[in-house]
C-alpha cells in the first residue's frame, strides 16, 4: 500500500559511485551515509548528471492537470480520466493523483500503473482505494513522481529543486543523489560562509546568494569563489 512507511538504508560510499540501466530499489527511496549525509534514489532525464550541479524535478507538465474524470465509487482501484491527454507507459507509476476539485478535493493517491495515451482518455491503476467518491464535476492533477527524470536545475524554474548531483548517471540510468548534509555544489558569485543559497536564476545547477525569490537550498558551511564549487550544508530532503 502507498501508505505503509519503512526505515532508511543506510548505504556506504561505494553505493554513490555506481549507476545502473535498471533500478536496484524503488525510486526515492531515502538513505542515509554513516557520516549522516542524506540521499535519495532517482532516476537521471534527458541529461546526464554532472556530480556538484543542483538537480531539479521533471518539468510541470500543465496539460495532465486539471483534468475531468468518470464518476468513480469510494473503494475503487482505477480512476479513468475523460479529459484526453498524452502520456508515455507508466509515465507517472509512483507519482500521484490528486484531486483538486470537490468532490473528493484534497486527497492524492498514488499512482500504480497506466498504459500510454495519445490524445486519449487513460485509467489510473491507484495503490490505495478512492477514499471520497469522484463525480463527473470532480477534477484531478496528474504529478510525477519527483525523482523519475531529474534534471540539471534550469535558469527559470519548472519545478522544485530535488537534489546535487554526486555521481555522472548517464541518460535514464538510475543511482543516488544527495539532499542533505554537507554537499558539494557549483557557485554562481561569490557565496559567503555561514549564509543562505538559493537556487541560481543565472547559472543552470549552480546556486548563488539567496535574494529575490529563487528556491532555497541550503547554508554556505565555506567561502565560496564564483564559478568554483564549496561545501553547502543542503537542506532539500
Amino acid at each position: 500500500m502507498a501508505t505503509q512507511l519503512c526505515n532508511d538504508i543506510m548505504i556506504v560510499e561505494g553505493d554513490l559511485t555506481s549507476n545502473s540501466s535498471t533500478p536496484q530499489t524503488t525510486v526515492g527511496s531515502r538513505a542515509v551515509s554513516p557520516e549522516g549525509r542524506v540521499f535519495r534514489y532517482a532516476k537521471a532525464g534527458a541529461v546526464a548528471l554532472v556530480p556538484g550541479t543542483l538537480l531539479q524535478a521533471p518539468a510541470e507538465a500543465t496539460g495532465n492537470e486539471d483534468l475531468a474524470v468518470a464518476a468513480a465509487a469510494a473503494g475503487a482501484t482505477t480512476v479513468t480520466t475523460t479529459t484526453t491527454v498524452t502520456v508515455t507507459a507508466n509515465q507517472y507509476a509512483g507519482g500521484w493523483m490528486v484531486v483538486t476539485v470537490t468532490p473528493g478535493q484534497g486527497y492524492q493517491y498514488k499512482i500504480k500503473s497506466h498504459p500510454a495515451a495519445t490524445a486519449a482518455a487513460v485509467t489510473l491503476t491507484l495503490e490505495d482505494p478512492i477514499q471520497v467518491a469522484l463525480t463527473t464535476s470532480s477534477r484531478v492533477d496528474l504529478v510525477a513522481n519527483p525523482y523519475n527524470g531529474v534534471i540539471i536545475n534550469p535558469t527559470t524554474a519548472t519545478n522544485a529543486p530535488i537534489g546535487v548531483a554526486v555521481y555522472p548517471i548517464s541518460i535514464g540510468y538510475f543511482g543516488w543523489i544527495q539532499v542533505g548534509g554537507p554537499a558539494a555544489v557549483l557557485a554562481d558569485g561569490t557565496v559567503t560562509v555561514g549564509t543562505s543559497v538559493v537556487a541560481s536564476n543565472g547559472t543552470a545547477g549552480a546556486v548563488e546568494a539567496a535574494t529575490g525569490v529563487q528556491a532555497p537550498v541550503g547554508i554556505a558551511m565555506e567561502g565560496i569563489a564564483s564559478t568554483e564549487y564549496g561545501m553547502i550544508k543542503l537542506s532539500i530532503e
